[in-house]
């Protein structure tokens, strides 16, 4: 038994933590956002950054922390109904439905696209999709090489042409900073704090924690205190690594206006960046970093889902289930990114917030003395805020009229909950509730003693 590894090892498992991570969202969203934030760049990356970076991470220590075998362990401390249903939840957000195809759309209209003629586009997109995905299928039926061909191949070069790009933009800008746009003129921060959202990373973090544990385990670590600190160190070093490259995106997009224009989605900024700096070369290397980061990540989004709805239904094989997501996933690629994107913004409104409260109760437990009552309390409240957001999110989504019931109740938690407007009105009365049933607990703990005596 040993309680820690040597750097090299952390090394590995930290650039096989970060290829898993970064995928298409990583990076298109730090692009738009640049653009749109402008002169409020930092405030703006900063938010980001707290939930593109710092809640995956916090999602993976937690993990960890609990002491749990997987994420529906954890989630079964509200009720054993909710840990299923959580869990088939966050692991169809990010595989099959929404962040997996998404990985082989946004490779496809940022890398290739260009290269094929407008009325062939489909056909292009569907070529395109059949050799991405078996090559996803050929890597995760050997999860055994996991760490082999991401942490010591594929994870590196991404790091080293996206450096390349990266050094151009910093050496060389296109173009003054220009003013914010939109929600960005006001709150640069806080929605910068929802633009991270969409990476999908801290409902990541809870599938790919078990992975890193797994791993880490692998190597000789198996006390709880070394697998912990071995977590975090390896963690460190992914999202440091997510971290600089997400303010260099970011930082592309905002010195790019002048010289591109404003763009609806980050791809465009991407590959014009790569236009200008290194011309068709650049347009060729720009797909290779993306079919690189977006393969890698839909390889370690389908072992995992394979893997866990293997153990839900042990009778059927983990080849039948990575062939199985792997056919659906190709299937919704092919209905196009904008599709994608527009339908997973309402399921993340909804997920987010309980994903982020059930970490925090993870660390917090201790204070409450691990009472199911507090944990089912906490997350029934934060559903109740997170589900209106959510179809509020669907309605603007496909722009459409509130529904008559929702309206009122809309209106009722405006005037109630402190940062709703912000999309954070579930914070604030979870963690009330915590405090709560902390000082309870306690409080009857002591006078419970006082009886005794």
């Amino acid at each position: 038994m040993k309680d820690k590894l040597s750097f090299s090892s952390y090394a590995v498992v930290g650039f096989m933590l970060f290829a898993l991570f970064f995928g298409a969202g990583n990076l298109i969203f730090p692009a738009q956002l640049g653009q749109n934030a402008g002169t409020n760049f930092w405030p703006a990356v900063l938010g980001f950054l707290l939930t593109g970076v710092g809640l995956p991470l916090l999602g993976i220590l937690a993990m960890s922390y609990s002491g749990s075998k997987n994420l529906q362990e954890l989630a079964s401390r509200i009720h054993p109904a909710f840990g299923i249903t959580f869990t088939v939840m966050l692991y169809l957000t990010i595989g099959p439905f929404f962040a997996a195809p998404r990985t082989a759309t946004v490779a496809y209209d940022v890398g290739f696209s260009s290269f094929i003629n407008e009325g062939s586009q489909q056909t292009g997109l569907l070529i395109f999709t059949l050799l991405f995905f078996l090559a996803t299928l050929f890597f995760s039926l050997k999860p055994g090489k996991l760490i082999d061909y991401i942490g010591k191949l594929l994870a590196p070069s991404i790091v080293v042409l996206l450096l390349i790009l990266l050094v151009m933009v910093i050496a060389k800008p296109m173009g003054e900073i220009q003013a914010p746009l939109g929600d960005f003129q006001g709150n640069a921060f806080v929605q910068g704090f929802l633009e991270g959202y969409n990476t999908m990373d801290a409902l990541a973090s809870l599938v790919f924690g078990i992975i890193v544990i797994k791993t880490i385990r692998s190597l000789g670590v198996t006390s709880t205190k070394g697998v912990l600190a071995a977590t975090a160190s390896s963690g460190l070093v992914a999202i440091t690594l997510l971290g600089v490259i997400y303010v260099g995106i970011a930082y592309l997009g905002a010195v790019s206006t002048q010289e591109l224009g404003v763009f609806t989605t980050g791809g465009p900024v991407l590959s014009g960046g790569a236009a200008y700096y290194f011309g068709q070369t650049g347009t060729i290397l720009l797909a290779v970093i993306l079919t690189l980061a977006c393969l890698t990540t839909s390889i370690g989004l389908t072992t995992a889902c394979a893997e866990y709805f293997q153990t839900l239904f042990p009778k059927i094989g983990y080849k039948a289930f990575a062939i199985f997501f792997t056919g659906i996933t190709f299937i919704i690629a092919n209905f196009g990114l904008a599709n994608i994107i527009t339908y997973s913004v309402p399921v993340l409104m909804l997920l987010y917030p309980l994903a982020i409260v059930l970490m925090l109760l993870a660390f917090l437990s201790g204070l409450f003395q691990h009472k199911r009552v507090v944990y089912a309390i906490t997350i029934a409240v934060t559903f109740l805020i997170s589900v209106t957001d959510g179809l509020k999110s669907l309605c603007n989504s496909l722009g459409i009229e509130y529904f008559d019931w929702l309206t009122p109740i809309l209106s009722f938690y405006e005037k109630v909950l402190p940062l709703y407007n912000q999309g954070l009105g579930w914070l604030l009365p979870a963690l009330v509730i915590v405090l709560i049933a902390s000082v309870a607990l306690r409080g009857f703990h002591v006078t419970a003693k006082t009886s005794v005596k």
